[in-house]
């Protein structure tokens, strides 16, 4: 069941969703205090939401309604308000990066369904040395390298499929080159907002976009690593197949090269799924959508995520409630098979499925 290249990446972020936490949070802005192994870079008043607490829970808060999918907790931030208002997240690594090897990092989103505007990009910033800014606005390079003694890896992140949903949890990630000196993590938006590219989601806006933040991912990205393979499910396989927890590939449900149209052969075995899901209210599943190597970055992460809704929309036609599934793309990044033949480039065409029980 696995490739010869399996290489297990370790998660290089502390408390990566936000659930060890030193006080349950009872107040707006209280993030650096509150939660373990992060911190703000500046001084302005990021929030910590947790399921524990009355005056900051979830799923209902200030600024909207949004579900803890990866636990209990998350974060809250302004990455675009009046003034050049901003607010940031920050963490230390758990090591060093290595100079000229490849990271892949990414993280969750939501904006805030009070939010005026939506941003097009999210930054993040890895630094040398932990990063304290005496300000609210924002965190630019004139502020930055005003520390001689600190050393910068500026990445910017741009995607059309997160920057508007209120309602998902969207997969926000990239790849890059590490200089080897990344000892800590920011993320935020680092332009003031004549250079933030947005757009209005309410008619009169003039207020800020405000983004939840959860489930933090620095991890190594060398391009020989194959992905676990999953276990595959066909319209024959035993009830006994769905394990819960674990990863499972639809047997049926590969794509043409550049489509993400069902094939008619998936509808059975999606039929299954659907019937083995209303059985149990209790359960919901998770449904990643993954492309070859071939096209760029961006685009195959917009192709996967469309072959991802495209099962999440049948099993939704046929009956299955939208807060049971969770659906993301992720790109060509987790190949199961060698990109080099046609064969491998088959099956990397995939959607993938997790069914867990929905916490209480």
């Amino acid at each position: 069941m696995f490739c010869t290249h399996i290489v297990i990446s370790q998660n290089l972020i502390k408390n990566p969703s936000f659930e060890v936490f030193e006080n349950c949070p009872e107040q707006l802005g209280n993030f650096d205090e509150d939660v373990q192994n992060w911190s703000t870079p500046t001084i302005g008043s990021t929030d910590y939401f947790n399921g524990c607490s009355t005056a900051m829970g979830t799923p209902t808060n200030f600024n909207g309604s949004q579900p803890a999918d990866f636990g209990v907790g998350y974060a809250g931030l302004y990455l675009y308000a009046p003034d050049d208002y901003r607010e940031y997240l920050q963490a230390e690594l758990s090591e060093t990066l290595e100079k000229g090897k490849k990271y892949k990092v990414s993280f969750y989103v939501s904006l805030a369904e009070r939010s005026d505007f939506a941003i097009k990009e999210f930054g993040v910033l890895f630094s040398k040395n932990l990063l304290h800014f005496p300000i609210r606005k924002e965190l630019s390079k004139m502020h930055l390298y005003k520390d001689r003694e600190n050393k910068y890896n500026l990445i910017e992140i741009g995607y059309s499929n997160f920057y508007s949903d209120t309602q998902d949890w969207i997969l926000v990630h990239t790849e890059f080159k590490a200089k080897g000196t990344e000892n800590f993590i920011s993320i935020g938006n680092f332009k003031n907002n004549k250079r933030t590219r947005l757009f209005k989601t309410k008619r009169n806006a003039k207020q800020g976009a405000y983004y939840y933040v959860d489930m933090v991912l620095l991890e190594s990205a060398e391009p020989s690593d194959f992905a676990e393979k999953p276990i595959a499910i066909t319209a024959n396989s035993g009830i006994g197949a769905f394990e819960l927890d674990r990863t499972h590939v639809f047997g049926n449900v590969l794509f043409d090269f550049d489509e993400f149209r069902l094939l008619e052969s998936a509808k059975k075995e999606m039929q299954r799924i659907y019937d083995y899901l209303k059985e149990d209210t209790s359960l919901h599943i998770t449904i990643d959508g993954h492309t070859d190597s071939v096209g760029s970055e961006s685009y195959n992460l917009s192709l996967s995520n469309k072959r991802a809704k495209a099962v999440a929309n049948y099993l939704m036609q046929l009956g299955l409630l939208d807060d049971r599934i969770v659906w993301q793309g992720q790109g060509g990044l987790k190949p199961i098979a060698s990109n080099s033949s046609e064969e491998g480039r088959r099956q990397n065409r995939r959607v993938e499925f997790t069914i867990s029980k929905k916490s209480d």
